[in-house]
C-alpha cells in the first residue's frame, strides 16, 4: 500500500488518514471584521487523486452547502484513497446576505482567474483557484437555479471530453447537458488549466429539497467510488442511464398575467404539449404555452406572476423523454421510501436565465 506524503496547505501539514479545517484570509469588511474562505481537507490514508467539492459560489445557491455538510460527516479520511477538499461556501459574503453577488455587485463566477490586488471578487477568485482548484485534478461545483426558479438535478459538462462523460454517467443525475463555457467562469478557467469539472445544477436559491440534496450526496459518492477513492458501488449498473442533451430551449410567457402551470421540472413533454396557461387578472384571455420540442423539463419558474417574455420553462431536447421521466419518478419514490415512517415531506421554504 502506497502511503501518501502529508498534504501541505495554508502553512499546515495534514498527515495521511486525517482531516483538518483551514481558513484562507480574504479581506476585511467595513466594520474591520476579517473574512476567510473555509476549507475542510480530508487527506486519505492511501495515495490517490485530489478532488474538490464546492458550493455557494453564488451566495444564495445553498443546496450545495447541505450536500457538503452531509459529505463532511460521511467521508472518513482513514478509509480514503487520495484527498478531498470540501468548500461549503465559496462566496461567504453573498451567503450571509442571501445574495447571489458579492458586496461589490460582482459575480464571483465571472471573475476568474482574479488577482491578488484586484476587486473583492478578484481577490476571492484568485485565492479560491490558487489554493483549492489548482491543487486538484477534478472539481464538482454545485449550483442551483435563481430565486423563484427550480432546476431539476442535472450535470453540466464541457463538450468533447469523454472522461467527463464517464464521470457524469457515474454521478447519476437524471440529465447530462453539454453546455458552453462562459468567459471568467470557474469551469472555463479549470478547463484551460487542465482540471476536469462537473457542474451540478439542482433545486432553488435559498431553499433545500430532498431530491436535490440526495442526488448531490449520492452522486459525489459514486464519482469518488468510480475513481477508486472510497469503497462503494459507483452505481453505473443500478442508477440507470442518464439522458444526454446538447441543446435546450427556453419557453417564455406569451403575455403578462398569472400562470397556471400544467407541467413542472422532471416532466417529459412532447412537441405541442401544453406547459401552462397565462391569463389576465380576472382569468380572461388565457394563452397556452406549449413545448416546442420533445424533451424533459429541466427548470421552471415558481412565481406565478409574470411579465410578457419571462422565461418560465427550460426544456432539454432529448429523444424518448418518457424514459427519463420514469427514472426521475423512481428516484423520488426511493427518497420518499427512505424517510422514517410518519415523517413529514417538507419542501423548505443555469446558472442564469439566458
Amino acid at each position: 500500500m502506497e502511503i501518501p506524503d502529508p498534504f501541505s496547505i495554508a502553512g499546515v501539514e495534514i498527515a495521511h488518514g486525517t482531516a483538518c479545517d483551514v481558513a484562507f484570509p480574504i479581506t476585511t469588511m467595513a466594520t474591520g471584521t476579517s473574512s476567510s474562505l473555509d476549507v475542510r481537507v480530508l487527506h486519505g490514508a492511501r495515495a490517490g487523486p485530489a478532488v474538490f467539492v464546492s458550493a455557494a459560489i453564488h451566495g444564495d445557491e445553498i443546496v450545495g452547502t447541505a450536500v457538503i455538510q452531509r459529505l463532511a460527516q460521511a467521508l472518513d479520511p482513514a478509509a480514503l484513497s487520495g484527498t478531498v477538499l470540501l468548500v461549503p461556501v465559496a462566496n461567504i459574503f453573498g451567503f450571509i446576505t442571501h445574495s447571489r453577488y458579492l458586496p461589490d455587485r460582482r459575480d464571483l463566477n465571472r471573475s476568474f482567474p482574479g488577482s491578488a490586488g484586484g476587486s473583492l471578487a478578484g481577490q476571492l477568485a484568485h485565492v479560491f483557484y490558487r489554493e483549492v482548484v489548482g491543487r486538484c485534478q477534478l472539481g464538482i461545483d454545485i449550483h442551483s437555479a435563481a430565486i423563484h426558479r427550480y432546476n431539476l438535478p442535472q450535470i453540466r459538462i464541457a463538450a468533447g471530453n469523454t472522461r467527463l462523460v464517464e464521470l457524469a454517467m457515474a454521478f447519476g443525475a437524471p440529465v447530462i447537458i453539454e453546455s458552453p463555457l462562459r468567459d471568467g467562469s470557474l469551469r472555463d478557467l479549470a478547463q484551460k488549466q487542465g482540471v476536469d469539472m462537473l457542474l451540478l445544477e439542482a433545486g432553488e436559491a435559498l431553499r433545500f429539497d430532498r431530491l436535490s440534496i440526495e442526488t448531490g450526496v449520492e452522486g459525489v459518492e459514486r464519482v469518488l467510488a468510480h475513481l477508486g477513492m472510497i469503497e462503494a458501488d459507483d452505481g453505473l449498473s443500478a442508477v440507470g442511464i442518464p439522458a444526454r442533451a446538447n441543446r435546450s430551449v427556453w419557453v417564455r410567457a406569451p403575455r403578462g398575467g398569472v400562470v397556471h402551470a400544467v407541467r413542472e421540472s422532471g416532466d417529459p413533454v412532447r412537441k405541442g404539449d401544453v406547459l401552462a396557461r397565462v391569463s389576465g387578472l380576472f382569468g380572461e384571455d388565457a394563452a397556452e404555452m406549449v413545448s416546442p420540442v420533445d424533451g424533459i423539463i429541466i427548470g421552471h419558474a415558481t412565481l406565478p406572476v409574470v411579465h410578457q417574455g419571462d422565461a418560465l420553462f427550460h426544456i432539454a431536447a432529448i429523444d424518448h423523454p418518457e424514459r427519463v421521466g420514469a427514472q426521475i419518478d423512481s428516484i423520488t419514490e426511493a427518497i420518499l421510501a427512505s424517510e422514517p415512517e410518519g415523517s413529514a415531506q417538507r419542501l423548505l421554504d443555469e446558472d442564469e436565465v439566458v
